[in-house]
């Protein structure tokens, strides 16, 4: 008996522009490392995602909205990891630990931190782009904000700077960690960098000394 092949299943409307954007997205995550963001044209995403130029345009505006879009991506599963840390009910020092450990391992699982940095140059030289990236990095340091309040009730540790001004300072103290991690991976290693942000938390979050 011949056997008949399983029917694929056809996808909806929306099911099929999700699995373009989906595409279209991690082309460009990779061609954005590769190449830059000024790089990096319309026609190599749409070619490596296995489309034309008028589907990328049919999904997105621009680059710009596009790299924006790759940022929520993983802002938001960055998120996801930090709530997980918050979902369980733990110890002072469990929750300490998982938080260092969660921070210390980003230069290396935090595979789009070069996208970051070229929103950050975007961000320096287009006007435009710089309004809506601001606005978007407002939003990520309020709930980052947030999470440094939830934080210091849990474990009982008074706050030694505003939440907002921790939040300036933790995600600038991460950024550099991880430029020159990028840069320098030779001398700026996980344990240097597990010993920096370390101390950084014993002093200022952890209320410790040392």
């Amino acid at each position: 008996m011949t056997r008949q092949p399983a029917k694929r299943t056809r996808l909806t409307r929306e099911q099929s522009r999700d699995q373009t954007r989906g595409r279209l997205l991690d082309a460009a995550q990779a061609m954005f490392m590769r190449k830059g963001f000024v790089g990096a044209s319309v026609e190599d995403i749409a070619q490596a995602a296995g489309y034309t130029r008028g589907a990328f345009y049919s999904n997105f505006r621009s680059k710009s909205e596009l790299l924006v879009e790759l940022l929520r991506r993983d802002h938001e599963a960055m998120q996801a990891d930090l709530r997980a840390i918050f979902a369980e009910d733990m110890s002072r020092e469990d929750m300490e630990a998982r938080v260092l450990t969660y921070y210390s391992r980003l230069p290396q699982d935090n595979k789009a931190f070069l996208l970051w940095v070229e929103a950050k140059l975007l961000a320096a030289r287009d006007a435009r782009f710089r309004t809506r990236f601001n606005a978007f990095m407002k939003d990520k340091r309020d709930q980052l904000a947030a999470y440094i309040e939830e934080f210091s009730a849990r474990v009982g540790t008074p706050l030694t700077l505003a939440p907002e001004l921790l939040a300036i300072g933790l995600i600038g103290l991460c950024d550099g960690v991880q430029f020159l991690a990028a840069a320098d991976p030779q001398h700026v290693t996980p344990p240097v960098i597990a010993e920096v942000l370390g101390r950084f938390f014993a002093r200022v979050a952890f209320g410790r000394d040392a």
